[in-house]
């Protein structure tokens, strides 16, 4: 087997992910075939032998990745004294394995234990930008100076300055609101901070989305096992520097959008059609000549005088009626 950096070893050991496995190396905690471990030495883990704290460590077992809802009230901890319920405890043999993407106790929903510290590695560290999305209820709806402040980045109270996130509302809950966050970092109750500072507390924090693992259909307290194609999807994310840059989203409105009514009351919904307006010279429901001013009457036909009564068609009602006789001129002549 070919050699690999030390801390890569001790991770897909089990040992945590490569930051704690670099600590553990600056610590003096681990050795290579008995001496003392330096930070950027390899090994082959196949014919040297590699202790920690004395103890070598074993053979890398077959890699587990869970995807477990956390319920409420739940610690996220993996060992200790604490005699409340962990988030290890919900699956079998769980304490052997670490977390990935911790949640407060109030918080709920989806986190990921594996014993994989690669995929760890891969998954929490800064650099790689692993989405986190959740549905957050807060007490108080935001207007849009909160969510514009949010949005940009707020200051933490150790110093830090939060990144650039998406924030919207869903939907509005009596005084509150539901909203949907999409943040690249996790800094430790960082929206509960957030929206303290903002003035609308938040009621319930639910995590519904790691990178490209959705929780899904699972209940507080149920797990499933990932598929290889989600393990995949999750060891693929890019770096920084190699991700494409993303299209420009659509500005959205944060205030509601109208009602049916109000749109029609406005002209803009079903059933606020106007009539057409009438074309010059179309007559509308008939198919006879135009009756436009532009085109000629039928008294400025050439040889007929001004004010002339039109002439009668054959077959027409005014032709078909007889001319009545003068008979009282006849009869006076025959008196005569």
């Amino acid at each position: 087997m070919a050699e690999e950096r030390l801390q890569k070893i001790l991770a897909r050991a089990g040992y945590g992910s490569r930051r704690a496995a670099e600590e553990m190396i600056e610590a003096g905690r681990v050795t290579v075939n008995g001496q003392v471990a330096q930070l950027g030495d390899k090994a082959d883990a196949a014919q040297d032998a590699i202790k920690v704290d004395n103890s070598r460590i074993a053979a890398a077992a077959a890699p587990v990745y869970y995807a477990v809802y956390k319920p409420r009230g739940v610690l996220s901890t993996t060992g200790g004294p604490e005699p409340r319920q962990k988030v290890v405890d919900l699956i079998p043999g769980g304490g052997q394995l670490h977390l990935v993407g911790r949640l407060d106790k109030e918080s709920e929903g989806l986190m990921l234990l594996t014993n994989d510290g690669e995929l760890t590695q891969r998954v929490s560290h800064p650099r790689y930008e692993q989405e986190k999305e959740y549905r957050v209820l807060v007490a108080r709806q935001p207007d849009a100076e909160q969510l514009a402040t949010w949005r940009r980045g707020v200051v933490l109270e150790d110093g830090t300055r939060t990144r650039p996130a998406e924030v919207r509302i869903e939907h509005t809950h009596g005084k509150g609101a539901w909203l949907r966050v999409i943040m690249h970092e996790g800094h430790k109750r960082q929206i509960r901070e957030i929206t303290k500072q903002l003035g609308m507390p938040v009621v319930k924090l639910i995590r519904v989305r790691i990178a490209n693992l959705y929780v899904g259909n699972l209940k507080p307290g149920e797990w499933r096992l990932l598929n290889e194609n989600e393990v995949r999807d999750l060891m693929a994310g890019e770096t920084p520097a190699s991700r494409k840059p993303r299209p420009a989203a659509a500005k959205r409105s944060d205030t509601p959008a109208p009602s049916r009514t109000a749109r029609r009351k406005q002209g803009k919904g079903p059933g606020s059609r106007k009539p057409a307006a009438r074309k010059p010279g179309i007559t509308l429901g008939r198919s006879g000549r135009s009756a436009s001013a532009d085109s000629p009457s039928r008294s400025s036909k050439p040889g007929r005088k001004p004010g002339a009564k039109p002439r009668s068609r054959p077959g027409s009602k005014s032709a078909a009626k007889p001319r009545s006789r003068p008979t009282a001129k006849r009869s006076s002549q025959r008196s005569r």
